[in-house]
């Protein structure tokens, strides 16, 4: 949701008139659907990473707009906290070296912003929760200079009507109240989108919803939130909670929340825009002057303004995206499971097994989504955020008689799923060099048992065990953790 809004309340006439456009809005998409206007297939992924701003102290720091304007890049954005950046990567065509490519540009573009952030006494670090945040860090006064994140938090407060609650109970048990969103802020995360055809939109989505439980347990990377240990893949659940409109007794009604895996395999991606209308009020009721109809008729494309921003309040882990390029519309899936980090090795490995991944299973025969029940993938996306590279999870048998069995995700990713992520990578023609190299971190993060996660907790204990105080065992391993990253050795290189 980037739209620039202006802060200011809204009354009965702007619901009413925002969910009237709303439904204009679904009508258009439903009519460009039928009429065939979508972008032909392209092959493009996109890539977007949150990070944080911390000191030499390995504490956070407050200054991510005086950062931005030493960066002068619009390949750098604001995000929700003041310690948060975003960067933005251009798309690219998933063939030949375009991994290694991708690899580069990050390192480039982080090296450069990391020196102009050092010129501030700041560092750049990519990690799922910051370990040393705290509750007096993540306070309103601290949300960044933004008329639209302010807004926001206006608006989902006043629709819980009180404060919002976080209870997560992992490793220990985190109890937490607040008078703002903040808390999302402590989560960030990569967004790997992938443009597709309206044909391809539902095994598409279905394929990355029945991976998204493998990525997680790979890809772990926020075993702490607020001084605690939760679960090895905290993020998801903080920002959950964090986001979460509904008061307790909604919670109890079965209302659904913003934040959710969602319900069911879909049958294309006009099911998704359709549920975001049914199940959930306007958070931002900002309506624009286009008529969307009318602009079908003239031969042009509509912006769907007001469906997009509400897309944007809809925080799906596999989510819908409307863009126009050219004047030309299309639709990627934006997959938002993974944490940032450790490092850019590490990054470009999750991607590469993701790609990889959705390709093959969407082109499977016998789909995936066929044999395993939304449930079970919903179970497995939580299984892997409790426990991480030790989770295990339910998988349709390779057997004859089917069925569905539980076994380790080390296990299924290493046997099953790296194959078929390496078939993936082949059918989008990546270069078989860089197909190996970033499926071979997988795989050897499976062999050790070691992800960002894993070696964040040991590297905390270890601390302890030394010693230290919490608030210190946090920090030493936070600034350990910072200086591997520069390393570019892929976590499970690191020294335990």
């Amino acid at each position: 949701m980037g739209e620039k809004v202006v802060s200011g309340g809204f009354d009965l006439s702007d619901r009413q008139r925002y969910r009237h456009r709303l439904r204009q809005c679904l009508a258009g998409l439903e009519r460009l659907l039928e009429e065939k206007r979508f972008d032909r297939p392209q092959n493009l992924m996109g890539l977007e990473i949150e990070l944080n701003l911390v000191g030499s102290d390995g504490f956070p720091r407050m200054l991510n707009h005086a950062v931005l304007e030493r960066i002068a890049s619009p390949d750098f954005q604001t995000e929700l906290g003041q310690f948060n950046l975003e960067v933005n990567i251009a798309p690219h065509r998933l063939s030949a070296r375009v991994l290694d490519q991708l690899a580069e540009e990050l390192r480039t573009g982080l090296g450069y912003a990391d020196r102009k952030a050092q010129e501030l006494a700041a560092r750049i670090v990519m990690i799922g929760i910051l370990p040393t945040l705290t509750s007096d860090d993540l306070v309103a006064a601290n949300l960044s200079e933004v008329d639209r994140y302010h807004l926001l938090n206006e608006q989902i407060m006043t629709a819980r009507g009180e404060e919002i609650s976080v209870d997560i109970q992992g490793v220990e048990r985190l109890t937490y109240s607040a008078e703002s969103i903040a808390a999302e802020a402590a989560c960030t995360s990569v967004q790997l989108h992938l443009q597709v055809t309206p044909g391809r939109f539902a095994d598409v989505w279905n394929a990355a919803q029945a991976a998204t439980a493998a990525q997680i347990a790979v890809g772990a990377n926020a075993p702490f939130a607020f001084g605690r240990e939760l679960w090895r893949e905290s993020r998801p659940e903080l920002f959950l909670q964090a986001t979460d409109t509904r008061p307790a007794e909604l919670q109890a009604q079965g209302v659904r929340p913003r934040t959710w895996f969602g319900e069911r395999w879909i049958d294309g991606v006009f099911d998704l825009f359709e549920e975001n209308l049914k199940y959930f009020p306007a958070l931002l009721p900002l309506s624009g002057e286009e008529d969307p109809q009318q602009v079908l008729d003239e031969g042009g494309t509509p912006s769907l303004y007001e469906l997009v921003l509400h897309n944007g309040t809809v925080y799906r882990w596999n989510r819908p995206v409307y863009g126009i390029v050219n004047g030309v519309p299309h639709l990627r899936v934006e997959n938002r499971v993974l944490p940032a980090g450790p490092t850019v090795t590490d990054v470009i490995a999750n991607a590469a097994f993701y790609y990889g991944l959705v390709r093959t299973l969407a082109d499977e025969q016998r789909p995936v989504w066929g044999r395993l029940a939304f449930d079970d993938a919903a179970r497995n996306f939580t299984e892997a955020c409790r426990h991480g590279i030790d989770a295990e999870l339910l998988w349709p048998s390779r057997r004859r008689l089917g069925g569905v069995v539980r076994v380790p995700a080390v296990r299924l990713v290493r046997d099953e799923l790296l194959p078929m992520a390496a078939a993936g990578l082949d059918a989008w023609g990546v270069d078989a060099a860089d197909r190996d190299r970033y499926l071979g971190v997988i795989e050897e993060r499976c062999k050790r048992r070691v992800n960002g996660a894993s070696w964040q907790a040991a590297a905390f204990h270890r601390e302890l065990r030394a010693g230290l105080s919490r608030e210190a065992a946090l920090a030493a391993m936070t600034r350990r953790y910072c200086e591997l990253t520069r390393t570019e050795e892929p976590v499970h290189l690191w020294p335990a």
